[in-house]
């Protein structure tokens, strides 16, 4: 713990200290916070490609909400656990995955996000 109020690396070591924290924190549990996904919004469609590296097709689970996509996965060096907020509501039935390479790419159908509410 550091008192002196004048030193100038203060702020850069707790900045450090809060980094270590966060990776050893119990909510981390080995999970990959620094998983590359990509997210691209064309056509009606909505596509996520992500980097999964050591990874077998057997070894992924997919779910998805209409909002969130969650990966789980898991290698002999890592395991996987992202949410992924989706920037908008999809149709999680319309969802097509494929994976190749180390890399998962699925695709959903944009949803309609309002409905009409019949008014009696």
């Amino acid at each position: 713990m550091r008192d002196d109020p004048d030193d100038p690396f203060d702020d850069f070591f707790d900045g450090i200290e809060r980094m270590m924290n966060e990776m050893t924190s119990d909510d981390a549990a080995g999970f990959a916070s620094e998983t590359h996904i990509d997210v691209y919004n064309t056509d009606g469609q909505l596509q996520l490609i992500a980097d999964l590296p050591g990874v077998t097709k057997d070894a992924i689970t997919l779910q998805c909400d209409g909002t969130v996509l969650t990966i789980s996965a898991a290698s002999d060096r890592r395991e996987y656990d992202e949410r992924v907020q989706l920037p908008t509501r999809v149709d999680e039935h319309s969802a097509d995955a494929s994976f190749n390479n180390g890399i998962l790419q699925v695709t959903f159908q944009i949803s309609d996000d309002s409905a009409a509410i019949d008014v009696e």
